[in-house]
């Protein structure tokens, strides 16, 4: 099972996700879905997945600037580095469509996002609270990313005050789609 991510550099919204597998067809569906909600013409960045430039020009035609970021890894493997991340050895842009900024080119904030997912012990491996059902385990997901958009608020979107605190935001904040931080009853309230 894969987690599918779409993550807003400047605000650090998700404003979409999927629970599904890493195919042509779960690439289709989570790209029209991040299409769908997004009003204005934007600048996308992917990994090297083979399956993001057809679903990217299903979904958005011309209207994008797209590009890949390919990474090279290195090859070898030795048993004790198992659950370690391979090595990088290095990377290309791949401009897929329009006319993207090479300066913004990067996946590093869905990247560090996938970290802040950790905390979500269902993501753990060899663990317990692994999750063993497709369906609980996208429950999780969903309820994860509501409170880490609108719950959650994010130092690096904190707006400084003279004089007073500094005004706390979340995600969904920044955005301009919540006017405050919720609380957990906020959330849980809406599945009534």
């Amino acid at each position: 099972m894969w987690t599918w991510t779409a993550l807003c550099a400047d605000t650090k919204l998700v404003p979409s996700w999927l629970v599904g597998g890493r195919t042509h067809e779960a690439a289709e569906f989570f790209i029209a879905d991040l299409h769908k909600r997004l009003p204005n013409r934007v600048q996308l960045t992917s990994d090297g997945h083979s399956a993001y430039p057809n679903a990217v020009g299903l979904a958005f035609g011309r209207d994008i600037d797209f590009a890949q970021l390919i990474k090279y890894y290195a090859a070898d493997r030795s048993a004790e580095a198992r659950y370690s991340p391979p090595v990088c050895t290095g990377t290309r842009i791949r401009v897929d469509r329009g006319n993207p900024d090479p300066e913004k080119v990067s996946t590093s904030y869905v990247e560090l996002q996938n970290l802040t997912r950790m905390h979500m012990r269902r993501f753990t491996r060899l663990t317990n609270a692994f999750s063993k059902k497709v369906e609980n385990h996208a429950a999780a997901v969903a309820l994860h990313f509501m409170h880490y958009n609108f719950a959650r608020p994010h130092t690096s979107l904190s707006v400084p005050q003279e004089g007073r605190p500094a005004i706390k935001r979340t995600p969904a904040m920044a955005a301009g789609v919540a006017d405050h931080v919720w609380t957990l009853t906020e959330i849980a309230e809406l599945s009534n």
